[in-house]
């Protein structure tokens, strides 16, 4: 005879078997499955400079705020923030803060006088009292749970390694930061970090010589997380150099630009919406060849995994380098900030 609990029971016995049906024989198993290194939140708003100062030759550390004092999302160490100019140009700056402090976050960056003009823009137009739209927090450059950890920044690299150092540290773990760059007066927050002593040493060109980055990375011990944060001159040869000096650690990166061009061939890309054609050129991006048609496109990370350019694909082949499409995407959809196309390609820009 059937009871309120065997039918209870059998209710929960088919939502049990549609759980399995949706979640292990469709896409979203794949999706469920395979690792996301950045975490969309949709987090878009208007905040206030509450702070400017200059923390070393060139570089200026703003701290943001809410108006109404609310506070603002958490992040996690290493996480960054899209900053969103008043001229409509988007860079991406590191989390510098305390990851304890809800109300404030800080931020810095370096003049860079040939870039395209970002940071330009912050040191000459913003001010204590100017509203910056910010996206985010998102994090792609994620920190592990280790007994030992090498730090390794160049310059302004040193921006998502302090709220990872101060992890490090209240976690009891071993670490070292080696801190390079060209002089003392070009490395910000020497004075913040001078009150951990020996774990940090600042190694500058006019006093050391240039970096032999194999002896910098053979100071990792045995199975330790290095993470390493700079110019590309810095990361290119690192992974090999790790695995020569010490195959049991594990190295995590974070570039300040995008990737360079490998093996590209120029190749045409349709914008539908407006029927506009722009020729990618074999040595850039297919992103930087739709800005130039439609500056007011989407993109955050340039390296092909938090999916913010993603663009639908309506005709074309398109060679896919990315890390975060799904097999089951990548039929109709591209990354044109890393991937590429041959012939002529049609997006639904």
């Amino acid at each position: 005879m059937s009871t309120a609990l065997d039918t209870g029971f059998d209710l929960a016995l088919a939502t049990y078997r549609s759980y399995l049906r949706v979640f292990t024989q469709s896409p979203a198993a794949e999706l469920l499955s395979r690792p996301k290194p950045v975490r969309l939140l949709g987090f878009e708003q208007d905040l206030t400079v509450a702070n400017v100062e200059h923390v070393a030759d060139g570089v200026l550390a703003l701290t943001l705020t809410a108006d109404d004092g609310a506070d603002l999302p958490r992040w996690t160490p290493g996480a960054h923030l899209d900053a969103i100019l008043p001229s409509g140009r988007m860079r991406q700056y590191s989390l510098c803060g305390d990851i304890r402090d809800r109300k404030h976050y800080r931020i810095a960056v370096r003049r860079i006088e040939d870039g395209g003009g970002g940071s330009r823009e912050i040191h000459e137009t913003v001010r204590v009292g100017s509203t910056l739209r910010i996206r985010g927090p998102r994090n792609a450059f994620h920190m592990v749970q280790e007994s030992s950890y090498l730090f390794v920044a160049a310059g302004i690299g040193i921006t998502p390694m302090l709220s990872m150092i101060e992890q490090a540290r209240r976690s009891g773990a071993q670490w070292r930061l080696v801190y390079l760059g060209r002089s003392r007066e070009s490395l910000p927050f020497l004075d913040a970090l001078a009150r951990y002593g020996d774990h940090v040493a600042v190694r500058t060109d006019d006093e050391h010589g240039l970096p032999d980055i194999a002896a910098v990375l053979g100071e990792a011990e045995t199975g330790a997380a290095v993470y390493l944060c700079g110019p590309p001159a810095l990361m290119d040869d690192a992974k090999s150099l790790l695995a020569e000096s010490n195959p049991t650690a594990r190295l995590y990166s974070e570039r300040f630009s995008p990737p360079p061009v490998r093996g590209g061939a120029e190749f045409d890309i349709t914008l539908a919406r407006t029927g506009t054609t722009v020729t990618v050129g074999a040595n850039e991006s297919a992103l930087s060849a739709i800005r130039r048609a439609d500056p007011s496109v989407t993109y955050s990370c340039q390296q092909g995994f938090c999916g913010t350019c993603r663009a639908k694909v309506l005709c074309g082949e398109i060679d896919h380098r990315d890390t975060l499409l799904l097999d089951s995407e990548r039929d109709d959809t591209m990354l044109p900030c890393v991937s590429r196309g041959e012939g002529t390609v049609v997006l639904d820009l």
